[in-house]
């Protein structure tokens, strides 16, 4: 079973899942031991098919640290916190995908929104 932890101790996963509003973004560092990397990918494979189906899923992406890194960045869009809350709630379609994560991984999942700089990027 893969272990989560918290990103921000101070905002946890569950207190952001409680907040309401429009787009999100899910950003969650994966690590898992380097002889389990072929059973990350095939399991994470098997979960972003399962999530693309999900009512309010927009994209996702993942990414591997460079150098033989066994630490990857999932990335992935999502309409609103309720559709991604929903989704991730959702244990009939993620079982399988679920199943198949490797007992190395470390999951830190996190919700980001737009944040407006002036002068450098919109919200």
């Amino acid at each position: 079973m893969p272990r989560f932890t918290e990103l921000d101790p101070r905002v946890t996963l569950a207190d952001q899942l409680d907040e309401g509003g429009g787009p999100v973004v899910l950003v969650n560092i994966l690590r898992v031991a380097p002889e389990d990397v072929d059973q990350l990918l095939l399991a994470w494979s098997t979960d972003a098919a399962a999530l693309k189906k999900q009512p309010g899923f927009i994209s996702t992406q993942l990414y591997r640290g460079i150098a033989g890194s066994s630490t990857f960045l999932n990335h992935a869009v999502w309409e609103s916190t309720a559709h991604y809350r929903t989704a991730r709630l959702d244990t009939t379609t993620r079982a399988a995908a679920r199943a198949l994560y490797p007992p190395s991984l470390t999951a830190t999942p996190h919700l980001f929104r737009k944040h407006p700089v002036p002068g450098i990027c919109v919200a």
